[in-house]
Formats: structure tokens, C-alpha cells, sequence
């Protein structure tokens, strides 16, 4: 079984336009035999989206849409491929509320789910961490340094891990190193292994899964998946399950870091977990 838990698709506002069919297509030609569309889910109304163009989450106006068109094409393709409608829903600190009612509302529509950090919060400010090495640049000043950009991130994604978010929160954690996407251009002093150590505690604990995510090997400073090798080898102490997510936003990213996956991680599919 060869699945990929995470493609995006053109409902995301910040990805291409390739038709949705494509992804399709193409899943199947690199020999796929399950897919999930996991697009950002929208923000919370009251949250004030932190990038340029807000353009982070789905247009809450085509969320029915987009679980419509995703019903048609499950069963246009029944016979050639599995596909699972999701969301990769966003943990904001402060709207755990709002993500809560969001899920209660929708979440029975779900097949699949990912719970991710991308937006770090710093005195009432919100930045999205992995938007721009520019953006990541004015956090690093805002944080006072690398360091504390990196540990205000794991204690963020420790709270998306413990937080009440209702009976339909995601069971898989989302890129858990995304704060690495800029690693080259700046470089943290230490690994934070004791914090690392604790974020896989709590997702064993709760019997959560992670996103094996390969969009890392493709960015010019990173250039590895997210988690690395050293961390997937603690996962599998813990016996916590790893779904391959290509985090493609085109058609051409699909299938992308998966040959740089650590060769004895055992991968399961989205349906199976």
C-alpha cells in the first residue's frame, strides 16, 4: 500500500491552480493506491491572518464546495484509487475555541485530518512562521533569537497536542519541525532533544500519528524532511505511526521526499490509522 496523507489543491488560496483531476491522475501514474486531500481548513472569523495576501486558510465560502467536488471525484474513481476528503487544521493559540465549534460543526464530514502550527503568537502578535525567510528574519528579532523562535515553537505545538478541541480534533500531527524550513540561513545553537523528547511523549501517549512530511528535501533551506531521520528513529521507539504526506500544492510536488524517507520507518495509510 503506498498512501499520501497530505496534498492540497486548488481550494488553497496560496497554492497553483492545477485541477484537482490532475493530482488525481497523477497519484495514480506514480502508483498510489490512497490519497487525501487535506486543504487548510479557514481560519477562525475573528482571527486576523498574519500574511500579506491572507491567503493561510480556505475561504470558509467554499468549504461546502470543496467537500461536494471531493464526494464526486471519490466515486468517479472508486475503482482506480482511494481517496479521503480532509483538512489540515491550523492550532492558533487563543482560538482553541473556535477551532473546537469549527470541528464539532464539519469534522463528520472528515475522512482524514491533520493538526498543524504555522502561526507562533509573541505578545499578541501572530506570525506565520514559515511564510517568508524574511518574516522568519522579523520573528528572530521580535523573539530576541533563533533559539527562542525554535522554543516558542515546540511549546506551541506541545499545546496543539494537549488542547481540548473536541471528539473531532485530527489524530496526526502536522510537519512537527516545519520551524526548520529555514535552518540554513539560520541556524539554531542547540537541537532541543528534551523538547523534541516531550512533543513524542505526549503524541505516544495520546496514540496520535505523525505526518512524514517530504516537502522539507525541496526547499532551498532545509533540505530535509520534516521530522529528520534522528527524530523518526525516536518516533519508532514509541511505536507512533507515520503517514507519508507529500504536502504537494501541485500536481508536481506530489510524491515529492519520499525517497529520502528513513528506510526502516514502517508507513501506514491515512484509512488504516
Amino acid at each position: 500500500m503506498k498512501a499520501d496523507g497530505h496534498i492540497h489543491t486548488p481550494f488553497c488560496p496560496h497554492g497553483t491552480k492545477d485541477p484537482i483531476e490532475d493530482y488525481i491522475y497523477q497519484a495514480i501514474q506514480l502508483g498510489f493506491d490512497e490519497i487525501s486531500f487535506t486543504e487548510h481548513a479557514p481560519l477562525p472569523l475573528r482571527f486576523n491572518d498574519p500574511t500579506p495576501q491572507k491567503d493561510s486558510g480556505m475561504d470558509m465560502n467554499e468549504l461546502e464546495n470543496y467537500f461536494s467536488v471531493l464526494t464526486e471525484l471519490q466515486t468517479k474513481f472508486a475503482s482506480d484509487i482511494k481517496i479521503n476528503i480532509g483538512l489540515e487544521v491550523d492550532y492558533i493559540e487563543g482560538y482553541e475555541e473556535d477551532t473546537k465549534a469549527f470541528l464539532n460543526e464539519y469534522g463528520c464530514f472528515l475522512d482524514d485530518s491533520i493538526l498543524s502550527v504555522h502561526f507562533l503568537k509573541h505578545q499578541n502578535q501572530y506570525y506565520c512562521l514559515d511564510y517568508s525567510p524574511d518574516t522568519f528574519a522579523t520573528m528572530i528579532q521580535q523573539f530576541s533569537s533563533v533559539d527562542s523562535v525554535y522554543k516558542a515553537y515546540y511549546d506551541t505545538l506541545l499545546r496543539s497536542i494537549t488542547a481540548d478541541l473536541g471528539q473531532h480534533k485530527p489524530r496526526r500531527i502536522g510537519h512537527m519541525t516545519l520551524v526548520h524550513k529555514f535552518q540554513r540561513k539560520f541556524p539554531t545553537s542547540k537541537l532541543f532533544e528534551e523538547k523534541i523528547i516531550e512533543v513524542l511523549d505526549h503524541i505516544a501517549e495520546r496514540g496520535l500519528a505523525l505526518d512524514y512530511n517530504g516537502a522539507g528535501v525541496n526547499k532551498p533551506l532545509c533540505r530535509e524532511v520534516y521530522p529528520p531521520e534522528r527524530i523518526i528513529k525516536e518516533a519508532i521507539k514509541r511505536k507512533i505511526p507515520l503517514v507519508y504526506g507529500s504536502d504537494a500544492h501541485s500536481k508536481k510536488d506530489l510524491n515529492q521526499g519520499f525517497d529520502n524517507l528513513y528506510k526502516k520507518a514502517v508507513l501506514v495509510s491515512p484509512s488504516k490509522y
